[in-house]
């Protein structure tokens, strides 16, 4: 791994273009969070340092972190072309015909020009139309034929279009990985797979799998999650309360959560902590002083126990579900 600092800790993308490793997520339950908590806390973010911004149409906040960027932009804190913004393609936009538009809604809700990576949020296809959740009178959800090739199609279109500088995915298994990547005619390759990834769930073939294609990880919950039973996996033990990250961290006078993302990062992987605290949002940023021996990141590894917090099991009947495969 090159050197990685504060200011300097992007990766080249396969596109030509680069992502910095380090993200805040910005994801929050809305019937739960308080409005404005995502503009103030992506507003600290840019302040502490970041410059990579997780998003999506679906979290409801994206008017919030849009007006974040660009009063950072407008006060000359940032550039526009400093920041990476990634915004997401929800599953009951798959049609090729609703891509371009879904994508240009999110534009208006941010109010740019353009986005810096748009990527399909997850492998399955609802219903069309503007219930994000659409469900029959029995409470059953209601998906739709899903067809990722033509999908991806109309998402390079976005590119070609400048909508997006970069296309990628999200929660795509090999197989569906593979779909694209043998698509007659392909145009323009994923650059990235946003999966769940961290110390109990590292995802060693995956990983082997999208480094060998270039397509560069991004792991979400790299802390572990929530403990949201409404759709967490509460069977698994939480990951910052863990004995070796706990010790790793004193040698170093890091927190456990310092040391899980650094273990990531150092890995390659892009990682996008969700926090909408003040201090948190910093603490998780002061990764870039310090690095891990590979002694450390090999026990680190070894804690991996297969376990996904984020299993989406209520939509495991869907021909596209994408964890029955292996990885």
């Amino acid at each position: 791994m090159m050197s990685l600092t504060a200011e300097r800790h992007s990766v080249p993308l396969n596109d030509g273009n680069t992502m910095p490793l380090m993200g805040i997520g910005t994801y929050a339950d809305p019937k739960t969070t308080p409005k404005g908590l995502g503009y103030e806390s992506v507003k600290v973010a840019i302040d502490v340092g970041y410059r990579h911004i997780d998003g999506a149409l679906v979290y409801f906040n994206e008017h919030e972190v849009g007006q974040a960027i660009r009063e950072k932009i407008a006060e000359g804190k940032v550039k526009r072309e400093d920041i990476f913004y990634c915004g997401k393609l929800w599953n009951t936009f798959h049609p090729p015909e609703l891509v371009r538009p879904s994508l240009e809604r999110t534009l208006k809700t941010l109010q740019m020009d353009y986005v810096d990576l748009y990527v399909v949020e997850l492998p399955m296809a609802f219903k069309p139309g503007d219930t994000f959740y659409p469900k029959d009178d029995n409470g059953k959800h209601i998906f739709h034929k899903t067809d990722l090739c033509a999908t991806w199609e109309a998402m390079e279109a976005c590119k070609d279009a400048g909508l997006t500088k970069s296309i990628g995915v999200s929660n795509f298994n090999r197989r569906q990985l593979e779909l694209i990547l043998n698509k007659p005619g392909l145009k323009h390759r994923p650059v990235s797979n946003q999966i769940e990834c961290h110390p109990y769930f590292t995802q060693p073939k995956l990983l082997e799998y999208c480094r060998q294609k270039e397509i560069v990880v991004i792991g979400y919950s790299p802390l572990g999650t929530s403990r949201d039973e409404s759709w967490v996996n509460l069977t698994c033990p939480p990951l910052l309360k863990d004995d070796l990250l706990i010790s790793i961290g004193k040698k170093y006078n890091k927190t456990a959560a310092q040391i899980a993302l650094r273990f990531n990062v150092q890995r390659g992987v892009a990682v996008i902590p969700k926090s909408f605290n003040p201090d948190r949002i910093k603490e998780n940023f002061q990764i870039f002083d310090f690095s891990l021996t590979e002694d450390e990141l090999k026990a680190i590894e070894g804690l991996n126990r297969n376990i996904r917090f984020v299993e989406l099991k209520m939509w495991d009947d869907h021909p596209e579900y994408p964890f029955h495969d292996e990885y």
